[in-house]
């Protein structure tokens, strides 16, 4: 497994599969960077990720050390686009199969033709490419992709948030009075959870704004971390507007979080299916969402789609979800029936197993 910086999903996600192919028997090793292996608590991993900081001499080692790690591998599954780069450049001259795994799409900006340019490369050298969203099947084939496959990537937290009964409107404002206490925070209003990394990707400006054109009184929580200058801006902007929107950092497990909301909203300009919605859907919170990516197929019809960057959009949505309490109901079973549909992460392990063993040299 190749994975590089990551503190969400992906790396969530890799370590899930890791841990249940080791389950089914398999030797799995993970090569990825320090902060990766640290968010994860992974010890054993190797920390072979190129860093500007080695400079041309410390690439070259890692790639070198992965070409021999490749050499002795039955497959090397990389996540990601820049872990992909990674793997088909060290696993060239190798008989190794390459699987690549995008969770991101290459979103339009400064960086964007780079991107399509590795997207590219990669996909034509992969044996095979498996993407998030079925909207990516069609991109990674445009790119040159010998075998292109939709791979749904299940939450690990999913079953045991389906194993437990969601919280009436009362129990829940009692739980987020509490966690809000914790935080320094006022617990009046209902509890609006969002769970993210601070990304322009995240569009969490259209969720400060639509925050603050809310009648209803809430505390809204975004739980997640990421860039500070991006933080510092959104928190001077709730400030200006007024708007009842906290940023709370990274948490371990968001469960508590999940348990005493009573919406999720994600704004993004794009997703996959996220883990984050995944989980508030097992866990009975009516979610509202982008129509974008993965998540139009992980929400539609059950959950409320808003186009991207509607925030008048997101603030009426909201609005019908906390003041309808029919449809507040009806939303939170339909998600947690959708997700009692899908496949959890050994069942994900045993489907890559079989991709696995039918890839070209593989016996």
């Amino acid at each position: 497994m190749v994975v590089g910086r990551s503190t969400g999903g992906i790396g969530l996600h890799v370590v899930d599969l890791a841990a249940h192919l080791r389950e089914l028997g398999d030797e799995v090793v993970t090569v990825t960077d320090d902060l990766t292996a640290e968010r994860f608590d992974l010890p054993d991993a190797l920390r072979w990720w190129p860093a500007r900081s080695g400079g041309v001499r410390g690439l070259l080692a890692d790639l070198r050390r992965m070409h021999r790690l490749a050499r002795t591998s039955d497959v090397v599954h990389a996540h990601g686009h820049q872990a992909g780069l990674f793997a088909v450049l060290a696993a060239t001259g190798t008989r190794t199969p390459v699987v690549v795994s995008q969770h991101n799409a290459v979103l339009d900006g400064p960086r964007a033709a780079l991107g399509r340019a590795v997207q590219s490369f990669v996909a034509r050298r992969a044996a095979l490419v498996t993407v998030a969203s079925s909207d990516l099947v069609a991109v990674a084939r445009r790119h040159g992709a010998r075998d292109a496959r939709l791979a749904a990537v299940p939450s690990p937290r999913v079953p045991a948030l389906l194993g437990t009964p969601p919280a009436g409107v009362a129990e829940r404002r009692a739980r987020a009075a509490g966690l809000l206490r914790a935080m320094g925070l006022p617990d009046t209003g209902a509890l609006v959870l969002t769970i993210s990394r601070i990304a322009p990707q995240k569009s969490l400006d259209v969720l400060v704004d639509a925050a603050a054109r809310l009648d209803a009184p809430v505390q809204w929580v975004v739980v997640g971390d990421g860039d500070p200058g991006l933080l510092a801006d959104l928190r001077q902007r709730a400030g200006h507007l007024a708007s009842p929107v906290h940023f709370v950092g990274a948490v371990a497990d968001p469960t508590a979080w999940l348990e005493a909301a009573e919406a999720f909203v994600l704004p993004s300009r794009w997703e996959a299916r996220a883990l984050v919605v995944q989980e508030a859907m097992a866990a009975g919170l009516p979610v509202v969402a982008s129509d974008t990516g993965g998540l139009h197929d992980l929400v539609d019809g059950a959950g409320v789609l808003v186009p991207v960057g509607d925030t008048p959009g997101f603030a009426g949505a909201v609005e019908r979800v906390l003041g309808d309490p029919e449809l507040r109901g009806r939303l939170s079973q339909q998600g947690r029936d959708r997700a009692t549909t899908w496949e959890d992460g050994l069942a994900a392990a045993r489907r890559w197993r079989e991709w696995y063993s039918a890839l070209p040299g593989m016996t």
